[in-house]
């Protein structure tokens, strides 16, 4: 089983799931190697260097005149300057951990791991593994029970594959013993890339969220002044209607960009919409539910915008859609956050100053929930050989400076901490982390199962296939129910024994339930 299309996708970023803060640090310098605790530098040196002048891009930092008084993260809460380096040295440098990587990024993560290294002490051997067969190669390592490395960053839907069988370290003591500020996560990223069945097995990674993007320029032509990003749009049906309008607008310009490609990119695209309607992929019992009216109401939308949407969307997954997007080829997108964070960026878009990200459209009778689609989490393997390095080093890649440098970079490997989102000058740097954050607070996301990966290509050949007419919406959830069930069974379900306990997977479904809107 594999999962090109996501790493096909950080790849077309060049930045892989296991070296997001890795292109951002080449600039450091700190690339000696010295393991034994006297010869290692001062820490405080050390992360002086881990700064916006030498972690963000030169033509970032001046198209917003940014220096290293302009923070982006709370100080008080980044792991990497509130944990004890001569502690870590005092019982750890000097041993090594072994981390699987995507093997295009070996080198850039080489040399973006080097100030972990002077920090810790401890020796960071990277293992490679072909990108296209990340999830085979490790899946069948981990059977072995030998596998070649102690740590690995991986899309956060796998983590079920992983967990369930054992294959994963828990990380509840190191968390504790070193004091990762799990509280400082959003809701939805703690609970969905870092726990299963109610133990700790991940640090949230790559935090993706799927949103709505409009062009300003188009939509002001239409309402007769500036978008308001509550009420411009304040519906999937107002959706349909403007991109309808927009439809054309200009020659080579589609009024909606959209993934219906099959397999995965529909279900996504499925999950955004029909979530607002109210949909649960599952009953408590674990029985597929989704062919039910909020699932169909999902799907019926879909179809209506599918008639103003760009020309290959029944094909387009993730690049296609970035493309046509950053391209000026369509008025309205649904996509990831950083559909948004790249459209500010000259050197990769063709719309900046031309857009805006908006609060999700409701649906009568549904709710507020944002979908927390795909993303990444950072786990240590239950064979390795120095768990608690293993833990450390995920640590510091997923602290919360570098993962707001990352956003600075707009390089696709999104941070998941409240401290970052809500920090006025990330805010200045990242156009869609106001409404970004405010959104997590209500984020739906799917369970993460054994099998997550062939449901989600399941539901999505189903769909696509009533996206491009073979089949109708209602034959085509109902096709996804059964081959759904089917594969739940396969992975060891409905036999008395879930390998997921439902009550441990529901607070991460959805979030929002009790909570005021943001608007």
């Amino acid at each position: 089983m594999k999962f090109a299309g996501n790493l096909s996708r950080r790849s077309f970023l060049q930045t892989s799931s296991a070296a997001g803060l890795v292109a951002a640090g080449a600039g450091t310098g700190l690339v000696g190697r010295a393991f034994a605790s006297t010869d290692l530098p001062d820490p405080q040196t050390v992360l002086d260097q881990i700064s916006i002048e030498q972690y963000v891009r030169e033509d970032y930092r001046d198209l917003y005149s940014l220096t290293n008084a302009d923070t982006m993260w709370d100080p008080a809460t980044d792991w990497i300057r509130t944990v004890d380096w001569e502690a870590v040295r005092s019982e750890l440098s000097g041993t090594t951990v072994r981390f699987a990587i995507g093997a295009a990024d070996q080198e850039s993560a080489a040399e973006g791991l080097a100030p972990f290294e002077a920090l810790s002490g401890i020796k960071v051997e990277l293992v490679p593994i072909p990108d296209d067969s990340f999830y085979d190669k490790a899946l069948a390592e981990f059977i072995s029970g030998n596998a070649s490395f102690d740590a690995l960053q991986f899309f956060s839907p796998w983590m079920g594959d992983f967990a369930a069988p054992g294959f994963l370290a828990p990380l509840d003591e190191f968390a504790d013993k070193w004091g990762l500020p799990l509280d400082d996560f959003y809701d939805t990223y703690r609970l969905n890339y870092g726990f299963f069945n109610g133990k700790m097995y991940g640090i949230p990674f790559d935090c993706d969220i799927q949103m709505v993007h409009v062009r300003k320029g188009y939509m002001e032509q239409l309402l007769g002044g500036e978008v308001d990003k509550v009420n411009s749009i304040p519906t999937y049906d107002e959706l349909i209607r403007v991109s309808k309008e927009l439809n054309n607008i200009e020659p080579g310009v589609s009024g909606v960009g959209m993934m219906a490609a099959p397999g995965f990119w529909s279900t996504y695209t499925w999950e955004h919409i029909a979530a607002q309607a109210g949909m649960m992929l599952f009953d408590e019992n674990w029985e597929p539910v989704f062919n039910g009216d909020a699932g169909m109401k999902g799907l019926e939308i879909i179809l209506e915008l599918a008639k103003n949407a760009n020309e290959g969307h029944a094909g387009a997954g993730w690049p296609e859609n970035r493309a046509a997007w950053l391209g000026g080829q369509v008025a309205t997108n649904i996509s990831w956050q950083d559909s948004g964070t790249q459209a500010m960026r000259p050197d990769q878009s063709q719309i900046v100053d031309d857009f805006v990200t908006i609060y999700e459209p409701r649906i009568e009778g549904g709710r507020f929930a944002p979908p927390n689609i795909a993303g990444s989490t950072s786990c240590v393997a239950a064979s390795s050989q120095n768990p608690e390095g293993a833990f450390l080093m995920l640590a510091f890649l997923t602290t919360s400076s570098i993962m707001a440098m990352n956003e600075a970079n707009a390089n696709g490997v999104a941070p998941g901490y409240k401290s970052v989102l809500r920090n006025d000058n990330l805010q200045k740097v990242s156009q869609p982390a106001k409404v970004w954050g405010d959104s997590l607070e209500h984020a739906w996301c799917s369970p993460r199962l054994p099998g997550a990966f062939p449901i989600e290509q399941a539901i999505g050949n189903e769909i696509n296939r009533a996206v491009v007419g073979q089949i109708t919406a209602k034959e085509a959830l109902d096709n996804a129910a059964t081959a759904v069930r089917e594969i739940m069974t396969q992975n060891g379900f409905y036999q008395g024994n879930d390998p997921v306990d439902y009550a441990a997977a529901a607070p991460g479904l959805y979030v929002g339930e009790g909570r005021d809107l943001p608007f």
